[in-house]
């Protein structure tokens, strides 16, 4: 494809993008057709930090980093921050030519308020991007990188902005990185659709917000998801409700519900305080609404129950602020969460696919 065409045809895709929102799956429906990209297998040999960057064979691919912070006065705060990439095509081209989209969104929420932000990039340019090593994630002046010493992900600093607010937060991983699933294969449908999906759950946290209100400083924990498929979903599967969840004790817990007009797929992965992970079978974990938010045209389930009858857990998620809507090109709710019940703790929340 001549290198003027394919630019075209990059700034037409981000132009659409901005003015027509994604319904249905969210970001997931960039990746319901395979396409020619590469597939998830079983039994992957990750290589780190190799696997740390991008992988432009697979159609779809993230950097989400969430954080449960509070303020020297006690009060709730979150942020989001997610670099995302979608390939055009499975070839890498140079400059222009280059079929990789970029897109980020950025949040920061309390009770009181929930700041977003996005931003758009195309790739072989130098706008957006990922190096392994030394670790930078960026669009723009957002920025994720790594510290001279540190072992890529162990120690970040991380930075966005929005219109009047804006975070700079300093993360320093506790724990090892932890591979759901099979080995880091997640399979999504009995049908064979998968991701390969690993985390660093483990981040102490510390940095100060740009609140309207004025600067605060803040501390907390922080979670950070890598995955990356091609095809992550089957056509029947309409989005997902995501936790990422800190408990009392140390233990942290990872669950996902995949929709489907039915029961879904809903698997999990329970981390010891000491990192070692156990994945969590469909079927072993109950998940069930308890109450709804009315946004716009959409009602959404804010609270959920969690129950894991081998693990004795039984907990209620309760949001910080139920109006949490990511109003981005493409509409999601993501937001901090409280827990109650048989452990107590604070996480985060993301639904995609809630028309």
């Amino acid at each position: 494809m001549p290198a003027e065409l394919a630019r075209r045809r990059v700034l037409a895709l981000l132009a659409a993008s901005a003015a027509t929102p994604v319904r249905g799956q969210g970001f997931a429906g960039l990746g319901q057709e395979a396409g020619g990209f590469a597939m998830p297998r079983p039994d992957p040999a990750f290589r780190f930090p190799r696997d740390h960057g991008p992988h432009p064979q697979f159609r779809i691919e993230w950097w989400y980093v969430t954080a449960n912070l509070k303020t020297a006065a006690g009060a709730d705060r979150g942020i989001q921050w997610t670099l995302f990439r979608s390939a055009l095509a499975p070839q890498e081209r140079p400059g222009w030519a280059s079929p990789q989209i970029w897109f980020a969104h950025a949040a920061m929420t309390g009770p009181e308020a929930h700041l977003v932000a996005e931003r758009r990039a195309r790739g072989g340019i130098g706008q957006a991007g990922v190096t392994p090593a030394p670790f930078a994630a960026w669009i723009d002046d957002w920025q994720m990188t790594g510290h001279p010493g540190a072992d890529a992900l162990d120690r970040l600093s991380l930075r966005a902005a929005g219109r009047d607010w804006s975070y700079e937060l300093s993360l320093a991983a506790a724990g090892p990185l932890v591979l759901h699933g099979q080995g880091g294969y997640s399979l999504k449908h009995p049908r064979g659709q998968a991701s390969y999906y690993y985390s660093q759950p483990g981040y102490r946290v510390t940095g100060r917000l740009g609140w309207p209100g004025g600067a605060e400083e803040v501390t907390g924990l922080a979670w950070l998801d890598r995955e990356w498929s091609s095809q992550p979903l089957d056509a029947d599967q309409t989005g997902w409700d995501w936790f990422s969840l800190h408990l009392d004790g140390g233990d942290r817990l990872m669950v996902y519900r995949l929709r489907d007009g039915g029961a879904g797929h809903v698997p999990g992965t329970w981390i010891s305080p000491d990192g070692r992970a156990e994945a969590i079978a469909d079927g072993a974990i109950e998940l069930a609404p308890l109450d709804w938010t009315r946004i716009g045209e959409r009602r959404l389930p804010t609270s959920w129950r969690i129950r894991i009858p081998s693990r004795g857990l039984q907990i209620e998620t309760r949001p910080v602020n139920a109006h949490a809507w990511m109003g981005t090109g493409i509409p999601y709710w993501e937001g901090p969460v409280r827990v109650t019940g048989s452990r107590s703790g604070i996480g985060y929340l993301e639904m995609t696919g809630h028309d």
